[in-house]
């Protein structure tokens, strides 16, 4: 096992194989701990069901531990394309409804509320019905109710309809996340960065097939109405290879926790604790860094450095880029530093783009500074999902809940503190502040040695 200042590398060495009537790997319910029972290479019956895992040999993770991997893997790209999809149709929809750019923006709060209220039910899905069958049942949520809102006849219903498709969103990301944990607990060594790489590359599919369609101008209706089954489709057998036990309450306590019986549903609602507090913390600094890039950083091309319209839009290509490039590599990277090194040098780098983009004056200057941004941030939230799913103070799956609506009500933040301080200010302060959020990667790394 890899030491020094970072501490060990993540799921890395050997585990203690868990006891008899006990179940392995890292569960989203029920307070098993994410490490019990794993061997670092070996499976621990993800394949589907009544297939068990075999154990790995020379060093290569089990087949259906490898099987489980891929599966995951696929529910993230899935959950991409679904935002990349809707991001994409969101000028069809004002267009549609004829909205101002302040209704509509109130709208889409609505579907950002419904994914911070829906996050805490995850747990218990998975706890009452398995993680395989609480995962597919929430996929399917989450793909129709992307139907829904271009279906809504006027601004009241798009603001209902957009509440529950966030609630469906935010069910799919705590469960596909708690998940990729119980992936890297059976891997023994990092991938939950890959894991969001590939979501990271569903967003940007989802979008190449949206701007196809709106410049075909497909009706909103008929393309979200025939991409949803089709996703739903692919993540509902995709979710049936996942780590877990299809059984209803399957997930045993962990090894010396004194029995079945402590195994009770995770509470509906609670207050995160201090350490999961202090990883959503951080996770709020890279998401506020995201946010505030993805929605102004065409708009601060444009009015600070006066690029044309399509170089304007190039600094967004260029910070998604990088990131989903950055994530797809990052596993390694965190394999070889540590998660505390990784997201450290991530932050000098981020805050260094930052600075960038508050100084620029030029197109070339400000599309580098986000591209660093873009880098800089991509591999935090994986690991604050990989961080929140080790804690011994909550169930693995409670804990994802409360990091994911840390960064969630950040996502929700950024875009309207960025334009209140610029309408008051400017907007090279906004990004200041920006700045000054991604200082607490480097300073808050720490909370990740977990």
């Amino acid at each position: 096992m890899r030491t020094g200042d970072d501490g060990p590398e993540p799921n890395a060495g050997p585990q203690p194989r868990a006891g008899a009537g006990q179940r392995s790997g890292a569960g989203v319910h029920g307070g098993t701990q994410p490490h019990t029972g794993t061997a670092p290479h070996g499976g621990t019956g993800s394949g589907p069901p009544g297939h068990p895992a075999e154990s790995g040999t020379a060093g290569r993770p089990a087949p259906a531990a490898r099987a489980g991997r891929v599966a995951v893997s696929v529910v993230f790209a899935v959950h991409g394309m679904a935002s990349g999809t809707f991001a994409t149709r969101i000028p069809w929809l004002r267009e549609h409804l004829e909205l101002s750019p302040g209704w509509l923006g109130l709208a889409l709060v609505f579907m950002t509320a419904g994914a911070s209220a829906a996050m805490p039910l995850s747990a218990r899905l998975a706890h009452r019905y398995g993680p395989r069958r609480a995962l597919a049942a929430v996929s399917l949520a989450c793909c129709a109710g992307l139907v829904l809102p271009p279906l809504a006849p006027a601004l009241g219903w798009l603001c209902l309809a957009l509440f529950v498709y966030g609630c469906g969103l935010g069910l799919m990301d705590v469960a596909m996340n708690a998940q990729g944990v119980r992936v890297e607990a059976e891997y023994g060594r990092s991938v939950m960065s890959g894991l969001h790489g590939l979501w990271s590359v569903g967003t940007l599919l989802g979008g190449a097939g949206g701007v196809v369609a709106a410049h075909a101008g497909l009706d909103g209706r008929w393309h979200l109405g025939a991409a949803a089954p089709v996703l739903a489709a692919v993540a509902v057998v995709a979710a049936r290879w996942t780590p877990g036990e299809d059984d209803r309450g399957a997930e045993l306590p962990a090894a010396g926790s004194g029995g079945e019986d402590e195994a009770e549903a995770p509470p509906r609602f609670a207050l995160p604790s201090r350490g999961v507090l202090a990883i959503g913390l951080l996770g709020f600094c890279a998401v506020f860094a995201e946010g505030a890039s993805m929605d102004w950083s065409g708009i601060y091309l444009a009015d600070v450095t006066d690029a044309e319209p399509g170089l304007a839009a190039s600094a967004y290509t260029a910070f998604a880029c990088t990131m989903a490039l950055a994530r797809l590599s990052g596993d390694a990277v965190v394999r070889r530093f540590g998660p505390v090194a990784t997201v450290r040098v991530g932050g000098v780098l981020a805050t260094a783009g930052a600075a960038l983009v508050v100084a620029a004056r030029t197109p070339a200057a400000a599309v580098a500074g986000f591209a660093l941004v873009g880098v800089g941030i991509a591999v935090v939230v994986p690991l604050c999902f990989a961080a929140a799913g080790r804690t011994v103070t909550a169930a693995p799956g409670q804990a994802i809940a409360g990091v994911a609506t840390l960064a969630y009500a950040s996502g929700l933040a950024a875009p309207a503190v960025v334009g209140w301080i610029a309408e008051s200010t400017s907007l090279s302060v906004s990004f200041g502040v920006v700045t000054a959020l991604l200082l607490g990667l480097v300073a808050g790394a720490r909370v990740l040695r977990t």
